[in-house]
């Protein structure tokens, strides 16, 4: 049943072949190859189109490729943690028909029952507390995590943290762009939990962009 529900979602509401899902890898490929920006250190900015300015084609491509990967994983919740999460995670969670979470990375005055963890941010070199209300991540939810980089894993290791706290399964993540280089994916498939990444880049030596094909 599950299956024949995502499979009329991919083709009704997005026009979706199967047969095209290599095109449209391949248009995410091209698209970091044609408007990524390398800068020492080993950052890659996608802002020209995933989260600064966002292509919402290409987003929803990225989108429907995902629900086709998870296609026979049970899911009720996807979760992500803001701000470059919300984006991919709100058209997962569109496809899906799923209530869509973020993690805020400031406690709000107003929020009650928090879950809480610390993450540390690779981009910006520095912690930062993130949360979510107990209200909308629950025990016995089987949570689908969805963001835009893969590089340490810190922000994947906290929303693991965080699931676990509120007595949720965590059931996979998937990221837009993993890093290869270097060693967020292996820690978090070491886990156990399945890890999809959509694009994958193998090096930013010398400020060259090469993914793996």
């Amino acid at each position: 049943m599950l299956l024949f529900v995502v499979l009329y979602i991919l083709t009704k509401k997005c026009n979706f072949a199967i047969s095209n899902i290599d095109l449209l890898m391949k248009a995410l490929k091209d698209r970091i190859k044609k408007d990524g920006r390398c800068f020492p250190g080993g950052i890659l900015k996608v802002d020209n189109f995933i989260n600064h300015q966002m292509d919402p084609i290409l987003m929803k491509s990225m989108a429907v490729e995902f629900v086709r990967r998870f296609a026979n994983t049970q899911i009720n919740k996807v979760l992500t943690v803001e701000a470059s999460g919300i984006a991919p995670a709100i058209m997962v969670g569109y496809l899906l028909e799923l209530p869509v979470v973020f993690a805020k990375k400031r406690k709000p005055s107003t929020m009650e029952n928090m879950l809480v963890t610390e993450v540390f941010s690779f981009t910006k070199n520095q912690f930062y507390t993130v949360c979510v209300s107990k209200d909308y991540l629950q025990p016995g939810d089987k949570v689908l995590f969805i963001d835009d980089f893969l590089a340490n894993g810190n922000a994947g290791k906290g929303m693991i943290d965080l699931v676990q706290q509120a007595g949720a399964e965590l059931v996979g993540m998937g990221f837009l762009i993993e890093k290869a280089f270097q060693q967020g994916g292996d820690i978090l498939r070491q886990t156990g939990i399945r890890v999809e990444s959509l694009a994958i880049i193998e090096s930013l030596d010398d400020c060259q962009i090469k993914i793996r094909e």
